[in-house]
């Protein structure tokens, strides 16, 4: 096994350093020699058990905490008016976009290093590290440019009343400062974990998330309340935390605490890479652009990317359906909904992560029954904990609610939400899982095309069909719902989630006929 304190240069340090293990890092070295496993990194020598939980755990934990920022934001909105709900709703779509362009890097840099670290070519690993740096920071300042000329016009368009409208371009366009750090965050955590180190993502995200409320919390001059409602409809409210100070910034104030936070994570996550983590080590030296591993690098994220943006784009004409419904205050519900509901499928998301850590890391060592029990694993645990969350969704909607809302709107619809979501948690967690382990391992073009399916003639169609809402294309031509639902007198919302669920069973089905063909375990990057 070699010196993980080192990473030894095979190569001119003046050249592309990944040009001379290109050839070897998809083969064994020696074909008459066993691959005895994982050589280099946090999980040599490991049981699966073992690998599995050393990786899980922090990223269960950092996905929650990563998760809990943006729910503060929203529950903090909440306190201060429908509109502050609805204007933060309409800007977390828009930071789910730079998030998911992070995560696309993070793919291409999560299948390169984690193959790279699991046979011992910590060289490579570097120069992948750097190039996803590279880009990732570059990208950040492309979209902040675009997302600030843009805010104004991003905010009418999705948002039904002046004072919502005002308050987004304002969220939009304090947060965009914060854009590469938040890029350069998720590519950096991406590639700690490839390495096999999850525990440090987590510190990260602890910092994150403690800059986040405290300063979020302190600049808003939001209460923290309870809100529960009586039996004859009544709310009532139980002070937590009275805020200490009276700044009074309202959003902006959320706006600033998010910005800090992410520019704290970034920097933090750039010192721990120059000291270096189990082999993997961001050189200076290698920040500069090198064409063959940012090819690679490319190769494998560019399909990730088009899948990422194919889902968010897909998402985001469910939120023009929202605002179809002419409701004031109603993505304000769906947008509390999903912040919910997404703590149900972090466990998956971890699991996922750790799955496709595990097989990228046996597929490198040539060992494809190991990549695809781990798989089996992580979809076991991420199904029976998911599961646990859809009980309570279930059965305590409306007191989960009542912690993170006190808008009446939200109390009386967001729970039905919640109940929908809890019918298909078993398909999610496979889906998740089975997805993360295709791109962990290159397959992304793959991952791409039934992405693309499931999400534009499955999900969309879907959704609109059950909404019950017509669609005006022009001012002449309507296409008209045959609204199934409406006998039953279901909310349109409801319609609407009802039709997004049910797209996942589909999903689910299509990944696992993918994952049961040994074509994945094949994949060359």
């Amino acid at each position: 096994m070699p010196d993980e304190s080192k990473d030894i240069e095979i190569t001119d340090p003046g050249l592309d350093q990944s040009a001379a293990e290109i050839i070897h890092l998809d083969a064994p070295e020696d074909p008459k020699k066993p691959i005895e496993g994982i050589r280099a990194g946090r999980l040599a020598g490991l049981s699966m058990w073992q690998a599995i939980w050393i990786l899980s755990w922090p990223i269960l934990a950092s996905s929650f905490l990563q998760s809990l920022v943006g729910l503060v934001d929203t529950s903090l909105a909440a306190g201060i008016s429908e509109a502050a709900t609805d204007a933060v709703g309409v800007a977390s779509y828009l930071m789910w976009l730079i998030n998911l362009i992070g995560m696309a890097l993070g793919v291409g840099a999560t299948a390169l290093i984690s193959r790279a670290v699991a046979k011992g070519h910590l060289a490579f690993a570097g120069a992948a590290l750097a190039q996803g740096i590279i880009a990732a920071f570059i990208s950040g300042f492309i979209i902040t440019a675009i997302i600030y000329s843009l805010a104004p016009a991003i905010a009418d368009a999705l948002t039904n009343t002046p004072d919502a409208q005002r308050l987004a371009a304002q969220y939009l366009r304090i947060t965009s400062f914060g854009i590469p750090a938040v890029t350069v965050l998720v590519v950096a955590t991406s590639s700690l974990r490839a390495a096999g180190d999850a525990f440090k993502p987590l510190l990260i995200m602890m910092v994150v998330n403690a800059v986040n409320m405290a300063t979020s919390f302190a600049s808003a001059g939001v209460d923290w309340v309870i809100t529960s409602v009586s039996d004859d409809g009544s709310l009532n409210e139980r002070l937590i935390l009275a805020n200490p100070l009276s700044l009074d910034m309202g959003i902006a104030g959320i706006a600033i605490g998010t910005l800090v936070a992410w520019i704290t994570g970034a920097a933090i996550v750039i010192v721990i890479l120059f000291r270096g983590s189990h082999g993997l080590r961001l050189r200076p030296r290698r920040l500069r652009f090198q064409p063959s591993t940012m090819r690679r690098l490319v190769r494998v994220g560019l399909p990730n990317a088009f899948e990422t943006l194919g889902l968010w784009f897909g998402n985001f004409a469910i939120i023009i359906l929202v605002n179809m419904m002419a409701v004031p205050g109603m993505l304000g519900v769906h947008v509390v909904a999903v912040r919910i509901e997404a703590f149900s499928f972090l466990p998956g998301f971890a699991m996922g992560m750790a799955a496709a850590t595990l097989a990228g890391q046996h597929i490198g060592a040539n060992q494809p029954d190991m990549a695809r029990k781990a798989a089996m694993r992580c979809a076991m645990i991420a199904t029976a904990i998911m599961l646990a969350f859809g009980f309570a969704f279930w059965f305590f909607p409306q007191q989960i609610v009542g912690v993170f809302s006190r808008q009446p709107m939200h109390l009386e619809l967001a729970p039905k939400l919640l109940r929908v979501c809890a019918l298909i948690q078993i398909p999610f967690a496979i889906v998740i899982v089975v997805r993360s382990v295709l791109r962990g391992v290159g397959d992304t073009k793959v991952v791409l095309t039934l992405t693309i399916i499931s999400t534009y003639l499955i999900r969309l169609p879907l959704a609109w069909l059950f909404s019950g809402i017509d669609l005006n294309i022009t001012e002449n031509t309507t296409i008209e719902n045959p609204a199934p639902l409406a006998a039953l007198n279901i909310p349109p919302i409801v319609g609407v989630w009802f039709g997004l669920c049910g797209e996942i069973i589909i999903r689910c089905a299509m990944f696992m006929t993918r994952f049961a063909s040994n074509a994945w375990t094949k994949i060359k990057v």
